[in-house]
């Protein structure tokens, strides 16, 4: 599983480009066409990782609730994003992939609650949402590079 996580991890660098290099402003701008913004898919990355490995797995996770609400699916952005949920982000970006990486080396995980998910396909194990994550948190970097070429500098 170690490749996963080094996946994973890439992906993330690139978000982290993103958040490293933008304002807030533009982090928070939502482009004709989309329905959120930058900064939205990179929280919401973040949190569907949780969801995905820790809930599934019978276990709390590492987020607060209040910040899973404002991100998890079928969430859209209703609020200008500032540097505490920035701070929240960057410090979990990262963080939580090697606590996830060392929980799973460490056999933590040991139940699974079976899942679909909203591309059809059934999540049976903890090894099947490691690697069902990494195709998500794809999905949204693809959305988040078509985003950047849709706001105007």
């Amino acid at each position: 599983m170690k490749v996963h996580f080094d996946n994973l991890r890439a992906t993330r660098n690139k978000m982290l480009y993103f958040v490293e290099t933008a304002s807030y402003a533009y982090l928070n701008t939502v482009p004709s066409g989309f329905s959120n913004n930058i900064f939205w898919n990179i929280a919401h990355v973040v949190v569907t990782q949780q969801l995905l490995t820790y809930r599934l797995s019978g276990k709390d996770g590492y987020l607060e609730q209040s910040f899973i609400d404002r991100f998890k699916k079928g969430t859209k952005v209703e609020e200008v994003y500032g540097k505490e949920d920035l701070e929240i982000v960057k410090d979990n970006l990262f963080a939580l992939v090697d606590r996830t990486e060392t929980e799973y080396n460490n056999n933590v995980f040991t139940f699974f609650k079976e899942y679909e998910t909203s591309y059809g396909i059934t999540l049976n194990s903890i090894e099947d949402a490691l690697i069902f994550n990494n195709m998500h948190e794809a999905l949204h970097l693809g959305y988040i590079m078509a985003m950047r070429k849709s706001i105007a500098v």
